[in-house]
């Protein structure tokens, strides 16, 4: 296995660029939540992708904020930042059809590190016209000396094969890491809480969903099926009336809606209990964010 090869990729970039959904994509399954809203990915997890002579491990990463007033986003952005020195190889994700200041500060970011740096450009589905493409890939060519700059879209899987493609020269020379059969480091507990929280971000409009999170307390399995037992942490009695909703409303709706997706995802039966709970502050305090399941870098 001397020719193997096997290496970090960290996906980086500003929220919300599409970085999930990118790594969703190349695994063809789902690996890390998505949602419209910033702040989707709080975790390093990784998406471990194998071949017969590559392993390539993706690091899906928090998006890299401008303001970190909270601990939660001054802990995100270390992980983030901790994934570019461990990495073997860079994917600096941008969204094709427009350049934001955040995109700028990723780059400064970027400059400073010694692996190289892949920029892809997301999203080149919405790019119209076409010809506006090339005009976006050598804007980005004048930003840095990148190694390679590769125009993809998640969403319609378009040019993901050349991505995977063009990594292996990038990796070092080793064996795998990881079991054929092993496509992420998160346990089913971890995926579980994550799949609740995709759940409630999507059905709160208002800034709820970054003052809440989700802790399995048991996930028990058994030949009739899964019970899952867990908390969703809010940090004001208010919100928890939000979550709630009339007469429970919003709470059986989110349970049902993480149910079946959990159902079909583990291919078995899934009892899903859930309980709103108030922890003051949970996210400005760093005691509790490890508590809660968050990684202190």
């Amino acid at each position: 296995m001397s020719d193997y090869r096997c290496g970090l990729v960290a996906v980086i970039g500003r929220p919300n660029v599409g970085k999930s959904t990118l790594i969703n994509a190349v695994m063809g399954r789902k690996v890390s939540i998505v949602t419209a809203k910033p702040q989707t990915t709080r975790h390093r997890i990784l998406a471990v992708h194998t071949g017969p002579d590559t392993q390539i491990i993706f690091v899906d990463t928090p998006g890299l904020h401008r303001k970190a007033g909270k601990a939660m986003n001054r802990l995100m952005n270390r992980t983030a930042a901790n994934a570019l020195a461990d990495a073997d190889v860079i994917l600096f994700v941008t969204d094709a059809t427009h350049w934001m200041p955040e995109d700028e500060d990723v780059l400064k970011r970027l400059r400073n590190v010694q692996a190289p740096v892949v920029a892809v450009l997301n999203k080149v589905d919405k790019v119209h016209p076409k010809e506006q493409l090339l005009n976006t890939m050598g804007l980005m060519a004048a930003r840095h000396d990148f190694a390679e700059i590769v125009p993809v879209s998640a969403l319609k899987q378009d040019n993901l094969d050349h991505l995977l493609d063009i990594l292996p020269p990038f990796l070092p020379e080793s064996p795998p890491l990881f079991p054929d059969d092993m496509y992420t480091d998160r346990s089913k507990e971890f995926h579980a809480a994550e799949v609740i929280r995709e759940k409630l971000t999507l059905m709160l409009h208002q800034e709820l969903p970054y003052g809440l999170t989700v802790q399995v307390e048991r996930f028990l399995d058994e030949e009739s099926g899964i019970t899952i037992n867990a908390v969703i942490w809010v940090e004001r009695d208010s919100q928890k009336g939000i979550v709630v909703g009339k007469n429970g409303g919003v709470l059986k709706k989110v349970g049902r809606a993480a149910r079946l997706e959990l159902k079909d995802q583990l291919q078995r039966n899934v009892h899903l209990e859930l309980w709103v709970k108030v922890k003051s502050n949970w996210a400005d305090n760093e005691a509790d964010l490890i508590n809660l399941g968050y990684e202190a870098p």
